[in-house]
This record gives C-alpha cells, sequence and structure tokens, in this order.
C-alpha cells in the first residue's frame, strides 16, 4: 500500500519539477523581453532628446535667417530688388531640380 502511495507521490513530483523548469524558462524569457524593451525604450528616449535638440537649433537659425530677411526688407529699394532676384533664382533652380528628378525616375 505504502509502494503505491509513493509511486504517486514520485510521480507528482516528477510532474511538478517538469512543471517548475517550464516555468523557470518562461519566467527567464520573460525577464529577458523585458530587459530588451527597457533597452530599447532608452534608445528611442536617446534619439527623441537628439531630435528634440536639432529641432532647436533649427529653430534657431531659421529665426535668425528670418530677422535677417526681415532686416533686408526693410532696408533701401536697391536690397529690395535684389532680394527679388535671388527669390526668382531660388524658385528656377528648385523648379529646374524637380523636372530633372521626375525625369530620371521615368
Amino acid at each position: 500500500m505504502f509502494s503505491d502511495h509513493d509511486s504517486v507521490d514520485d510521480m507528482l513530483d516528477a510532474k511538478n519539477k517538469r512543471l517548475a523548469e517550464n516555468l523557470a524558462t518562461k519566467v527567464s524569457r520573460l525577464k529577458s523581453l523585458a530587459y530588451d524593451i527597457d533597452r530599447e525604450v532608452d534608445d528611442q528616449n536617446d534619439y527623441l532628446d537628439g531630435m528634440d535638440s536639432n529641432m532647436m537649433s533649427a529653430t534657431g537659425l531659421l529665426t535668425g535667417s528670418v530677422k535677417r530677411f526681415s532686416t533686408m526688407v526693410r532696408s533701401g529699394r536697391d536690397n529690395r530688388r535684389l532680394l527679388c532676384y535671388v527669390s526668382l533664382g531660388l524658385v528656377l533652380i528648385f523648379f529646374m531640380l524637380y523636372y530633372l528628378v521626375s525625369r530620371i525616375q521615368r
């Protein structure tokens, strides 16, 4: 009678050990995934912080350019004429580049 009880206990112990090993494997895998997610989040935060810094520097550059542009527009007639020629030239260059790129892509 004790031998049947011992064999059932041995089977249950073996099953419990196997389930505990499976659980330990799954917990280890989840821990690894959590660590990878944490690392990815840190990398993304660093990337976004860098983008914020770049945007702030671009904003400063554009603000300075707008101030210089406004100063040039408010100054004499000769500067306005030069500004019109430069603007027209830039527009023509952009149209030519657009045309060339569209021809190359065909």
